[in-house]
């Protein structure tokens, strides 16, 4: 051995003797300083859940959205709430009567939006549409005036069903009448009733000439009050929204629904689904290490020793967060995972080389000198490497990633420090009387011996496997896609992704600043043309064309319908229709559509007339059959199809006083959206293709940046902050592995040991890859934090196999046989039980990261005890060759 190596070794021996002598003092001052870093850690460490700041406002696309933001604040860390009804009248004043609220809490609530409750929308919708679809509602105006007339008169069943067989009767004598959606309204509406539910009749939709949907639903977006400062931020609003939903009888079985979704709502729901994945998962990990761990040591004593050094450790590395960075983001808080998956490693392989030590017969003080010396430069190599590849993270633009290589890194040198300090001294006071696992029996021997009597088989499955991941390489793929690392049944996903398959409600849409207002439209018919764009909208789409033409029609409108009014006892009226007129009302209804439908089979509403005969036959059947109730049930009915009239009306009558206006005249709550304080106009281009599809949101947003390199928006920020991580892991895994094979270099001090050393590191990277591609396991914004710990892991062990065998007298057939290749058997197993129970956590990025954990720890295993055993072997036959 070389004379530094053995007086490193005389260095690493003394400090555990100095340990383990002076333990009575040593271990009250570690845990005075822990307490106290504690203490400080508690009251100054932050926790910053704004992803946005993780990146380097140096980057363009960055920097492209700090100036979006600055214009329009508004658009930025928002609600979106989503109402549902079984009509658009129902939904419309929901909605507006939820706005209300909002208003009413700004402390809590501002810059809030519902569009089309806004009074100059309200009054001016119908300029809105094109002409054709004016002269359409035109057409269904005039043909249903006269029943309107009729039933604001006397709104109830009895009228209502006597206009509707009238009407029929006119349709029956070949008068053109659209009455297709009308059947099939009021049947639908019967039948609801039928079964105990109300689906009132929307007059809206038949004034409009449209069938009736299932649902209708209208959208508010609301800017909360985010506390940062709490680890979640949005929690006591969205708290405040729920509780109000409920009061307004919202719920998620009623008829009426309301949905949280948005930027906001996501970030709340993903970091809920996160912490309580892990929650969950650590349970089983607990178990599952405990269990390892039992298996490893044999002794409960080693176990809290181990476990004992891992908290003091981590406690002490959130200090040293604290004072070198001062928070904490979603990124660096993955550090704790990184460490107990790494410090547990240098603990296992102190304790098991002390055990061995032990078994000649050793006294604790003798031996702990002899472990001491043996592993402390192995694991100060370990420390500094890992380290090192860490502290490569810190030059990146990825913010999060830099923080989390400064924490880590350092974690690493606090880890080794605690293990060669505290362990030595808590065999001391905490004894570990470790047992001697049973003698091997021939069957293990033989299995650990396999590798190197099947050598060749070895190389040729590795050469195979080499080759067949140089193959899968390609294919490896980063899903940009945020959704996907959510808890897919979480309200705020389901929800927003029901949105993205609409092209007129999708939130996902990018957004162009432009301070020439020449340039809009010229920006804005470049756009159009491209084939991934749906719609553009601008400031110049919120003044209509041909406004002239489409008041002509409006005012035509407004003469067809009169002054049609409804008083507030109107609805009493009904009390004066006794059950048998109106049982005869409907009767009457019947038959009439019966005689339609038997003389004109061929009538295009023929379909629709037989539903609705359907349904008179089965409510007269019911009232038939009914003893007690009838009039109570008469009365819903008749309040399920006229209730919502008056307010169409209302709302129709609003709408046809429309008047011409131009942008001047664009109300500042309108106006604020498009055009900014600073005079920026925004571009909202929208996109054609479902863009929750990777393929999809790449093929749109780079289409929109040849026209607006400086476009933003969430489908940009999420393509180019996925590349950005790319790029900068990249970055940081090419300087990580250039400072690595520099310090291994320089601490082995032997080229073809540095060889050794990183061969299974790189194969098992090879591997791992390829596994993601057979497994449909992309890399995302969650799972590729697991890549600093494989690439520690696999340092670390290629690191403890290489210098045992080159610096401890053993040969390559003794090797397994060894300690060290229980440790590192014994930490790598540790830390799959552990955090490979993520794969069960209901936040998708969560569980990508334990499989992507599983799959790459057991690659590592295969690579340090299987292949570098059989290289070991080879390289010790040529070098004895050689000699």
């Amino acid at each position: 051995m070389p004379h530094s190596q053995h007086k490193n070794g005389n260095l690493f021996a003394r400090w555990a003797d100095f340990s383990y002598r002076n333990a009575i003092w040593i271990i009250p001052l570690i845990l005075l300083f822990t307490s106290l870093s504690t203490v400080y850690t508690a009251n100054n460490l932050g926790v910053h859940t704004d992803t946005t700041d993780m990146l380097s406002e140096e980057v363009p696309f960055r920097a492209n959205h700090i100036r979006y933001r600055q214009s329009f604040p508004q658009h930025e860390d928002t609600l979106v709430l989503v109402l549902n009804a079984p009509t658009p009248e129902q939904s419309h004043h929901a909605a507006k009567r939820f706005t209300q609220f909002l208003h009413n809490d700004p402390a809590q609530f501002s810059s809030i939006y519902f569009l089309t409750g806004e009074p100059f929308f309200e009054r001016n919708g119908l300029l809105f549409k094109d002409i054709a679809e004016l002269e359409r509602i035109a057409d269904h105006l005039s043909a249903a005036q006269p029943m309107i007339a009729r039933i604001a008169e006397s709104p109830t069943l009895h009228t209502f069903a006597s206009v509707l067989t009238e009407a029929v009767e006119e349709l029956r004598k070949g008068r053109k009448l659209e009455l297709e959606q009308v059947f099939d309204g009021v049947g639908a509406t019967l039948n609801a009733r039928l079964q105990g539910q109300s689906r009132p009749l929307s007059w809206q939709a038949l004034l409009g000439g449209e069938a009736q949907k299932d649902t209708y639903l209208e959208i508010i977006s609301v800017q909360p009050a985010l506390d940062y400062s709490q680890i979640f931020a949005a929690e006591q609003p969205i708290n405040a929204i729920r509780s109000a939903a409920q009061e307004m009888g919202f719920s998620e079985h009623a008829a009426k629904t309301l949905r949280i979704t948005g930027e906001v709502a996501l970030a709340h729901d993903e970091l809920d689904s996160a912490m309580h994945g892990a929650q969950d998962a650590g349970v089983l990990a607990l178990v599952m290490v405990a269990v390892v761990l039992l298996l490893a040591f044999r002794s409960v004593g080693a176990i809290v020793t181990v476990i004992l050094s891992l908290i003091i450790g981590l406690l002490l590395t959130a200090a040293f967060a604290t004072v070198a960075v001062g928070h904490l983001n979603l990124i660096s808080i993955a550090f704790a995972v990184l460490y107990i998956g790494l410090g547990v490693d240098y603990a296992i392989h102190f304790i098991l080389r002390l055990e061995e030590t032990r078994t000649s017969g050793e006294s604790i003080s003798n031996a702990l000198h002899k472990a001491g010396g043996d592993i402390g430069q192995s694991l100060l190599i370990c420390a500094l490497t890992t380290a090192i590849g860490f502290y490569a993270f810190m030059p990146t633009t990825y913010r999060g990633v830099a923080e989390l290589g400064i924490i880590s890194g350092s974690g690493m040198l606090i880890s080794f420090l605690i293990t060669m300090t505290l362990l030595p001294a808590m065999q001391r006071i905490f004894p570990a009387r470790i047992k001697s696992p049973p003698v091997s029996n021939r069957s293990n021997r033989s299995l650990l011996d396999l590798p190197h009597r099947a050598a060749k088989w070895v190389y040729g499955m590795t050469v195979v496997a080499i080759l067949a991941s140089a193959i899968a390489l390609p294919h490896i793929r980063f899903d940009y896609n945020l959704l996907n690392l959510n808890n897919p049944h979480a309200e705020s996903i389901t929800t927003f992704q029901e949105l993205l398959k609409s092209p007129e409600e999708s939130p996902w849409y990018i957004n162009i600043l432009t301070d020439d207002a020449q340039r809009i439209e010229q920006t804005s018919q470049r756009l159009r043309k491209l084939p991934e764009v749906d719609k553009v909208v601008s400031i110049l789409d919120l003044v209509p064309e041909n406004q002239e033409e489409k008041i002509l029609l409006i005012e035509e409108m407004a003469m067809v319908l009169g002054p049609i009014s409804f008083s507030t006892t109107a609805f009493q009226i009904s009390d004066y229709y006794t059950v048998p007129e109106q049982r005869a009302a409907l009767q009457k209804l019947a038959a009439t559509l019966d005689r339609f439908m038997t003389e004109q089979p061929a009538h295009n509403s023929n379909a629709s007339a037989r539903k609705l005969h359907r349904s008179l036959a089965n409510l007269l059947a019911h009232l038939e059959t009914q003893q007690h109730g009838k009039d109570h049930f008469l009365r819903a009915t008749g309040h399920d199809l006229l209730n919502l009239l008056p307010d169409s009306i209302q709302r129709l009558q609003l709408a046809l006083s429309a008047e011409p206006f131009a942008q001047g005249d664009l109300p500042t709550s309108v106006n604020e959206l498009w055009h900014s304080h600073d005079n920026f106009y925004r571009i909202a281009v929208y996109p054609k293709e479902n863009i929750n599809d990777n393929d999809a949101l790449r093929r749109f947003v780079r289409s929109v940046q040849t026209i607006a390199p400086d476009a933003t928006g969430v489908p940009v920020i999420s393509l180019e902050a996925g590349e950005a991580v790319v790029d900068a892991f990249i970055h940081a895994f090419s300087l990580a592995l250039i400072g690595v094979i520099l310090t291994i270099r320089i601490m082995l001090r032997s080229f073809a040991a540095t060889l050794l050393a990183l061969a299974p590191l790189l194969l098992a990277a090879l591997f791992t890859g390829a596994g993601t591609v057979l497994f449909d396991l992309p890399f995302n914004f969650a799972n590729i934090i697991a890549l600093p710990l494989l690439l520690g892991i696999g340092i670390d062990s290629s690191l403890h196999m290489v210098y045992r065998s080159r610096n401890s007298g053993e040969t390559h057939d003794n090797l397994l046989h060894t300690s060290t290749a229980r440790a590192i058997f014994y930490s790598a197993l540790t830390t799959l039980v552990g955090f490979g129970s993520l794969m069960f956590s209901t936040h998708q990025g969560t569980a990508s990261m334990g499989l992507l954990l599983t799959i790459g720890l057991f690659l590592t295993l295969v690579c340090v005890l299987i292949i570098l055993p059989v290289l070991l072997q080879s390289f010790d036959r040529v070098k004895q060759g050689a000699i």
